[in-house]
């Protein structure tokens, strides 16, 4: 096997482009190659001694591309440490982007691209010894590209876990934040495991339509009509904000999709009964989008629970609970215990008294109400507990003052 061995005195990007020249004219012969890989080789002396390190980059990095089918991913790697490193050799920020695009170019990826997970890994390298938000960005973006084309996405995926830092680091406008946000979700949307965040980031992307005039809202339908499908299939998602975001609210009165707006609001404000009437009008429709009705009616009996819990005393009638999921007496705890499991709702059963006595609830939309029911049990709260400290600081002025009394008469 091949390994890259630089000199004591020689620079390590001259030993890396030695190397992958070597390499480029192996086929030429001994007599050809070896001129011209000593020609090729002062020239990147003279471009280090001038420090014209995009010269360099654009001298090397054509010929490294001949190593990723005739050496090991390790020494692929050790060869591109050695090129992305030249980014951290000029101050010049202009000067660093274009060294990026030469190491990666600004253009498509082509599907046969050789070795896409050693690629990914080159090019997270490179983005960890970036300091620019753009060059960043560009850096990360391109790996996104790459991890799809070349289908090695499980190599991207742990990194969407701090989308939200490297949003403050990058600094990026609402086009590339839009853009940046479906590409995630279209990656994610494909593997059950991460539906919830698949939907997460197409809510995000979505959100990124406020306040747009009417056009731009036009070309968020497909997100709108895809972040409903996936609601309504997900299984363990009982919550989301999509009725109040214009990039939806436009499919209510949209002459193609008003039916899935209605089932979206069906789900979300509505009961079984609800679900079931449009089921019988609609059911050519849900099976067009891949929804299985028995799935939606499971979805939909939770999601009755948790209306029932949201209105009244906080205890529910065991017959109340039968009547509205439509089962029968013996499968009433079941769904009790089904809504507890899926943190729906905290709640004890009063067998002896056959009801429900429901503590807390999780609102199925979060809107402007929820909101002000919050601030409003946050004010109740401030209030108690500066009762309490007024109670105690009340309590303490009067038992100083009596064992302040007490010492007088002792002494």
């Amino acid at each position: 096997m091949t390994t890259v061995v630089p000199t004591s005195d020689e620079d390590p990007a001259v030993s890396a482009f030695r190397f992958v020249s070597d390499l480029s004219w192996s086929d030429a012969g001994p007599d050809v190659a070896e001129p011209q890989v000593s020609r090729l080789c002062i020239e990147a002396e003279e471009l280090i001694a001038f420090g014209k390190w995009l010269e360099l980059a654009k001298l090397i990095v054509p010929s490294a591309e001949v190593i990723f089918s005739k050496v090991s991913e390790k020494d692929v790697e050790s060869i591109f440490t050695i090129i992305c490193n030249l980014v951290t050799k000029t101050e010049n920020p202009e000067e660093v982007m274009e060294i990026v695009k030469v190491i990666i170019p600004d253009k498509p990826i082509p599907p046969e691209i050789e070795k896409p997970a050693v690629r990914l890994k080159i090019w997270i390298n490179l983005y960890n010894l970036l300091e620019a938000p753009d060059s960043r960005f560009y850096v990360y973006n391109k790996a996104l590209e790459l991890a799809v084309v070349g289908k090695v996405t499980e190599y991207i995926i742990p990194s969407f876990k701090k989308i939200d830092t490297f949003l403050k680091d990058w600094k990026i406008g609402i086009p590339d934040q839009r853009e940046l946000f479906l590409t995630i979700s279209n990656i994610l949307k494909d593997n059950k495991s991460t539906a919830k965040d698949s939907l997460k980031f197409l809510t995000n992307y979505l959100a990124t339509f406020n306040g747009e005039d009417v056009h731009v809202l036009e070309k968020a339908k497909k997100g709108a009509v895809r972040a409903i499908v996936e609601f309504v299939k997900a299984h363990d998602i009982f919550q989301c904000d999509l009725l109040d975001m214009p990039a939806v609210g436009q499919l209510e009165k949209d002459a193609e999709y008003s039916l899935l707006y209605q089932l979206l609001k069906i789900f979300l404000t509505q009961r079984l009964d609800a679900y079931l009437d449009y089921h019988s009008a609609n059911s050519t429709l849900l099976e067009s989008y891949g929804l299985v009705h028995e799935e939606c009616v499971a979805k939909m009996r939770l999601m009755s629970l948790v209306d029932l819990s949201s209105v009244g005393s906080g205890q529910i009638p065991y017959e109340l609970i039968k009547n509205t999921l439509q089962i029968n007496d013996d499968e009433v705890e079941l769904w009790v215990v089904k809504a507890i499991t899926a943190k729906l709702v905290v709640c004890k059963m009063d067998q002896m008294n056959q009801v429900v006595i429901v503590s807390h609830h999780t609102d199925r939309v979060f809107s402007q109400h929820q909101w002000q029911t919050l601030r409003t049990k946050l004010a109740t709260w401030r209030g108690n507990i500066g009762n309490v400290i007024s109670t105690i600081q009340a309590n303490k002025i009067t038992e100083d003052g009596s064992q302040a009394a007490q010492g007088l008469v002792v002494g």
